[in-house]
């Protein structure tokens, strides 16, 4: 197949600026593909200059290329697929040092990890939907955290206000830090359209704006918008972010459609003109309604789960989580998770899976106790324990427990009597998605926090009863340099 124009460019972009390994990072505005150099001495500006279709060139904070509109995302695009990543995400850097103590069992974590990924990848359509959904919600992680704990202060203070404990001089304080977290869940699926768009391939500026357009603004109240299919008054807001997803992967279909058959010079006003009206309509008339319905059934199907089953569901949730995450099978509960804080506030769910990572460390700790002679063993439970008590689960299970095997199941059973224990006191859910272990404290809803540490010691003391009678191999207790 011949080269296109766009392909040309991309190469001979590379080409000139030293190669892809002296980019750093690499974006597009309007006109100008805009890279962060690692060694502007790499660069050939003559010959970069010389390119045919190379309008010109500024050298700013970032090397910006301007190839102008309408073919520059096309150029962009081609550019970052190239080296395997995605708009402004950094690129691979060849090269690498010693690595410290702490580092060696996350190198080990990595390399299990990579393994069991190849064993299960079957590049099914499902796993890419799974791979897709993580990528939008990871980068929103630290804002929902953030905006989480400043909602949780603010409804502790509200509630000593209630109670005569503080005046009411502290209401516009209250109402300060309502503002701050409000700036992300009242407008959160603007957020979400915008990085489905990033995944997805679309403008992410139309991505946000498909998002807001499920907020129904400028909606006359006394006069709504009718659900085509029942007659009912349209929400703002309904179908959630699971709708917008959706809509947003319609709009990358229809604008990169709409780029192949629309002429450059006019490209930039045609195809958002059109990509907005066509999926704006589709957005609120056939998918609000219809994720509407679904987003209501997944939330009212797992309260009804953990209201009917209690600890048996908890021991369920709890023990199957970790082999989840191994499969990927995980990232379909973040929208879950998001659609029950949108309902209720909160998500009964996080507080129980996240007693996973509770077994894992219990498990470590019967490890420790047990392997002690066995130094590289100690060594690698040592540089994971930290940050397994903070929440983060995959040095332990990639670089313990895993890789032992039996360790691993018994892990998982602790998780489960963490899972079964929160479950059984009900009614502990998080008011934001993000940490697990010790730091999800702060964002228990309802000042239900004590009931949440009492499920993550039964979780470590779980893990490390059953791992200490039942999870340690023979082979492994001897002793080691």
């Amino acid at each position: 197949m011949a080269e296109s124009k766009e392909q040309r460019l991309a190469r001979e972009i590379y080409e000139k600026v030293g190669g892809m390994e002296n980019v750093e990072k690499l974006i597009h505005c309007m006109t100008r593909v805009r890279i962060t150099v690692r060694d502007y001495s790499k660069i050939d500006m003559a010959g970069l200059k010389a390119i045919d279709g190379v309008l010109g060139i500024v050298e700013d904070d970032t090397l910006q290329i301007i190839v102008g509109p309408g073919i520059v995302n096309k150029v962009a695009n081609i550019m970052v697929a190239e080296a395997g990543v995605k708009l402004g995400e950094p690129f691979p850097k060849q090269g690498g040092s010693g690595l410290t103590d702490r580092e060696k069992v996350e190198a080990k974590a990595a390399e299990v990890k990579a393994r069991e990924k190849a064993k299960h990848n079957n590049n099914s359509s499902f796993k890419r939907v799974l791979k897709s959904i993580a990528n939008i919600f990871v980068p929103l992680i630290p804002a929902f955290v953030g905006a989480g704990i400043i909602g949780g202060i603010a409804a502790v203070f509200s509630n000593l206000m209630t109670a005569g404990s503080i005046s009411q001089d502290w209401a516009n304080i209250i109402t300060t830090l309502n503002i701050i977290k409000n700036g992300l869940f009242a407008y959160l699926v603007i957020y979400v359209g915008i990085n489905s768009a990033n995944e997805f391939g679309a403008t992410p500026g139309l991505g946000g704006v498909i998002g807001a357009a499920t907020m129904l603004t400028g909606m006359n109240p006394e006069a709504p918008l009718t659900n085509i299919f029942n007659g009912h008054a349209l929400a703002a807001g309904q179908g959630g972010i699971i709708g917008v997803i959706f809509a947003v992967w319609i709009l990358s279909l229809v604008e990169k459609r709409l780029h192949k058959i629309i002429p450059n010079s006019v490209d930039i006003i045609i195809t958002p003109t059109i990509a907005l009206l066509v999926v704006g309509l589709f957005t609120i008339f056939i998918v609000m309604p219809i994720a509407g319905v679904i987003s209501n059934a997944l939330v009212g199907s797992i309260t009804w789960v953990l209201n009917v089953g209690g600890a048996f569901s908890g021991f369920i949730l709890g023990l199957f989580f970790l082999p989840m995450v191994m499969f990927g099978l995980h990232q379909i509960l973040t929208p879950i998770h998001i659609e029950m804080i949108n309902a209720s506030g909160f998500t009964l769910l996080l507080p129980i899976l996240a007693m996973a990572g509770a077994g894992q460390v219990g498990a470590a700790f019967a490890l420790w106790v047990k392997c002690r002679k066995n130094k590289e063993l100690t060594r690698l439970i040592k540089g994971a324990l930290p940050v397994g008590i903070l929440g983060i689960g995959e040095p332990l299970i990639y670089g313990v427990t895993l890789p032992l095997g039996r360790p691993f199941i018994t892990a998982c059973i602790g998780g489960g009597i963490g899972g079964a224990v929160i479950a059984g006191i009900g009614n502990i859910g998080a008011i934001a998605i993000g940490p697990s272990g010790i730091p999800l404290i702060p964002l228990i809803a309802n000042g239900h926090w004590m009931g949440y540490i009492i499920g993550l010691v039964s979780g470590y003391i779980g893990g490390f009863i059953v791992t200490y009678l039942f999870g340690v191999p023979k082979e492994i207790q001897k002793e080691t340099k």
